[in-house]
Order: structure tokens, then C-alpha cells, then sequence
């Protein structure tokens, strides 16, 4: 059964160095997580063999690095990545990062790491 979801009643985790996120909608076909990034704060740079993924800032600006090449999104902006794309989510900047990523189908355990060297 459906109901109204927000940060307060999400499930909540932490990954690499202080950054958190919120399940907002789990499924075996979605998955829509809110995710903050403090400054300097980054994910090891990887792709996904099935999950399609769309990046989209709710505050601040981030840098998602595509193939190599950074793509700088502010506050209302957002970035699709297909499956396969090697990608990294940064925060460069002085500010808390905060933005939704939606898979599908979900992302997790559909994740390969790579080198960023």
C-alpha cells in the first residue's frame, strides 16, 4: 500500500564519509532515494550492468563525472546515465549536496566498481 513518503519515515543509510541517503520508493522494478553529499564528499566511480539511473539536484551543485568528463548540475537539474556508463557523483563545492537518484530497475547489487585512475 502506497503512502506519503519523506526523509522522516524513509529507511535511512549511510555510505563512504558522511554521506546518507533515504529510501523513498523500494521495488523490485523502482527505486527513488534521496541522497546528501557534504562538501568534498564523492562515490567510487562505477557503472551499472542493468539499472538506468536519473540524477536530479534538489540543492546545491554537484559534479557527476560521465566517461571521464565532468558534468557540473545545479537545483533543478538532472542527468540521465544509461546502463553501462561509468559514472561518479562529487560535491566540489563548499555546500551540502542534496538530489534523488531513481533506478530501474534498482540499482543495488547491480553495481561494478572500476578504477578512477
Amino acid at each position: 500500500m502506497s503512502k506519503v513518503m519523506c526523509r522522516d519515515n524513509a529507511e535511512h543509510y549511510l555510505w563512504s564519509n558522511d554521506c546518507q541517503g533515504w529510501h523513498l520508493v523500494r521495488s523490485d522494478q523502482l527505486s527513488v532515494i534521496e541522497e546528501e553529499v557534504p562538501p568534498g564528499g564523492a562515490e567510487v566511480g562505477h557503472h551499472h550492468g542493468v539499472a538506468r539511473q536519473f540524477f536530479y539536484l534538489l540543492a546545491g551543485e554537484a559534479t557527476l563525472v560521465v566517461e571521464g568528463e565532468p558534468v557540473i548540475l545545479v537545483a533543478g537539474q538532472g542527468y540521465e546515465v544509461a546502463p553501462g556508463v561509468h559514472h561518479r557523483f562529487e560535491n566540489r563545492s563548499c555546500e551540502p549536496v542534496r538530489f534523488l537518484v531513481i533506478s530501474s530497475p534498482p540499482a543495488q547489487g547491480d553495481r561494478v566498481e572500476e578504477s578512477d585512475g
